[in-house]
């Protein structure tokens, strides 16, 4: 169920709740402490954004390590940027976090990239398996002469898609078959069935111990028995929208950050 703006609101009123948070998501209620070893409870110090080992009075600092280390912006306003971004299904463009949080453009534009290089740090580490579909687009809106495959000043998007679980994008340099293997042994278990469309690039899956599936979207078969790419197709539909609705163009160089899905609800908000 996705928290509204008022219960993020009475949850996180302050600097200190927020703080009080990360304390209990990154250490627990009481700890170990690094310094005498003694377990127990760490208290919050007035003057510093602290917490002191309740026996030697040691430092633990819950924002070191963090992107909201060193960060002269409000604790509570990156919660409210995260929670903007866990919660919006078009992505949120730097401008839009500058009219909400009150910061300046240039700490806006920050705090948004900081961000989703962390989800995309935390997020489709785990190889993906079972029913797996995989299948690249083109990214770089609309210009005069060929379209899809071969099209000039675009930029080529490759994805794959567990079945029911994660979807793992990444820009790539080309459609060649060196480049997506590349991709999918990294990314996808040994076994898992794949399917894809009938480009060349896929043609020597099976060799590598997948069993491998395909539609020919060039005679008009989309699908197959169980064998389609109709979910990826749908995932792109979705991301070529929020680009045109929301940042309108995405450069090459940081499109990768803005692939990643904000669908849903972070973990972050769980404890």
């Amino acid at each position: 169920m996705t928290t509204t703006v008022l219960q993020f609101m009475r949850r996180f009123p302050d600097d200190a709740t927020c703080l009080d948070h990360l304390m209990r998501l990154r250490y627990g209620e009481s700890l170990d402490c690094p310094k005498c070893g003694k377990h127990g409870k760490f208290h919050r110090l007035t003057k510093e954004l602290a917490y002191s080992c309740q026996w030697c009075g040691h430092h633990v600092h819950p924002m070191q390590g963090t992107i909201f280390y060193r960060s002269h912006t409000p604790l509570q306003k990156w919660f409210y940027a995260i929670y903007l971004f866990t919660t919006s299904r078009h992505g949120v463009p730097a401008k839009e976090l500058q009219r909400q949080l009150g910061v300046s453009y240039e700490t806006a534009w920050r705090m948004g990239h900081k961000i989703r290089e962390l989800m995309a740090k935390t997020d489709g580490d785990d190889p993906l398996s079972g029913h797996v579909e995989a299948d690249e687009t083109y990214v770089g809106g609309k210009r005069p002469g060929k379209r899809g495959r071969g099209a000039a000043g675009k930029t080529v998007v490759f994805g794959v898609h567990e079945r029911g679980g994660d979807i793992l994008t990444r820009v790539v340099p080309n459609v060649k078959r060196k480049t997506l293997e590349a991709v999918i042994l990294e990314k996808v278990s040994e076994g898992s069935a794949i399917s894809t469309d009938e480009l060349r690039s896929y043609r020597a899956l099976k060799g590598y111990g997948y069993a491998h599936g395909t539609v020919n979207h060039g005679a008009g078969e989309y699908v197959n028995r169980d064998i389609h790419v109709n979910s990826l197709e749908g995932f792109w539909s979705r991301l070529k929208n929020s680009i045109r609705g929301t940042h309108f163009h995405v450069s090459r160089k940081h499109l990768s950050s803005g692939l990643i899905p904000t669908f849903g609800t972070h973990a972050f908000w769980r404890r």
